[in-house]
């Protein structure tokens, strides 16, 4: 797309204002990284306390009775039986048991709740939801918002110099705080395996209170890059890249998202080809990869088995400054799925070493 024709978040000043490199990201003008660069934006992250700006993603609210049970019929995640304030982590499903797309679900209060869905989804995920939905249940795009995620050990005492309640929120925890005469709504949440948050702000507000956040002891600005290497690290999927239409949940490693309830009902979109899969077994695997040496394997490089036949394939790949070594995921045959198992990454024509490692490869720190 050219520069002209990508939307902007409420933030896209600041971000140049910074010194940010901007780069196209799901139709939007995105920073990439700030002068500190990928790899020290990462690290801080690890060490202290980064800011992602993630104003893209599709936030909306759910209103009206039988919401929850509304959505449970398209997605296979406990949502009636979430708490209020409370968040989780699930799919929108397909017929044929493909994943629409990943996403977090949270209970605001008796029938109503919020959704954050991914930037290259948002249209056809609402889209998608609105026409599933009965009388009297509506679906609130909530454009007029940003969202922005602090994350990184020093995440929670440096915000909550400005919202004290986030000191004793628990993982996957919301409330609604404010910032700076700012009506905020925070989930303890977040995508790098750190202890973090996420802030959706009035969009006329955004950058005044970005400012402030940014204006903490230890807070330093962060792009698309630091964030995906972050996440790499965590073992934690990208849609489009290690999920999408054509995956099962099952063989991504996501069966955790389905609780015994779910389990005894089968009654969401795509239910049956889960299910079979789940009984039968996947004919292949998510996995974590960790390769020899210190070259990484990017998207989409072929995967060897022992006989030099292909049988898999990476699906996201990189450095991990925090390893200080590469790392990756991808599909592999399920019978060579286990730890340990030696391949091969075909990478530049050339068969590179690597064994199936543990995911995630950097432990999660989130707060329990």
């Amino acid at each position: 797309m050219s520069e002209e024709s990508l939307l902007t978040t409420p933030l896209d000043a600041l971000h140049r204002a910074l010194g940010a490199r901007m780069v196209p990201f799901a139709g939007y003008a995105m920073p990439v990284q700030y002068p500190a660069g990928v790899l020290g934006e990462h690290l801080h992250c690890r060490a202290a306390a980064a800011l992602f700006d993630v104003s893209h993603m599709g936030q909306a609210f759910l209103t009206g009775p039988g919401a929850a049970a509304a959505l449970e019929l398209l997605a296979p995640g406990d949502i009636a039986g979430l708490a209020p304030m409370r968040q989780r982590y699930s799919l929108l499903t397909m017929p044929h048991g493909g994943i629409l797309d990943d996403f977090m679900v949270a209970h605001i209060e008796g029938d109503r709740w919020f959704l954050v869905v991914n930037a290259s989804r948002k249209d056809v995920d609402f889209a998608h939801i609105a026409a599933h939905l009965p009388a009297g249940v509506t679906l609130q795009r909530l454009d007029d918002r940003a969202l922005v995620a602090l994350q990184g050990p020093r995440a929670a005492s440096v915000l909550a110099t400005l919202a004290p309640v986030v000191a004793t929120l628990p993982f996957m925890g919301l409330a609604e705080a404010t910032i700076d005469g700012t009506a905020c709504l925070i989930s303890r949440s977040g995508y790098t395996g750190e202890d973090g948050f996420e802030i959706s702000i009035p969009a006329a507000r955004a950058e005044a209170i970005t400012q402030i956040l940014l204006a903490l002891p230890d807070v330093l600005p962060a792009g698309l890059g630091a964030r995906d290497s972050l996440r790499l690290e965590a073992g934690l999927c990208l849609y489009g890249n290690d999920i999408d239409e054509t995956t099962n949940p099952i063989e991504a490693g996501l069966a955790w998202t389905i609780n015994k309830r779910r389990r005894i009902e089968w009654n969401f979109l795509g239910a049956g080809p889960i299910r079979a899969m789940l009984e039968a077994g996947p004919a292949r695997r998510r996995v974590g990869i960790r390769p020899d040496g210190r070259a990484p394997a990017r998207g989409h490089t072929e995967i060897l088995g022992p006989d030099g036949a292909v049988v898999g394939e990476i699906t996201s790949g990189g450095f991990g400054p925090s390893l200080n070594a590469p790392c990756a995921m991808g599909y592999v045959r399920a019978d060579l799925a286990g730890l340990g198992q030696e391949l091969a990454l075909l990478v530049r024509g050339k068969p590179l070493p690597a064994k199936i490692a543990a995911m995630p490869f950097v432990p999660h720190t989130y707060i329990r």
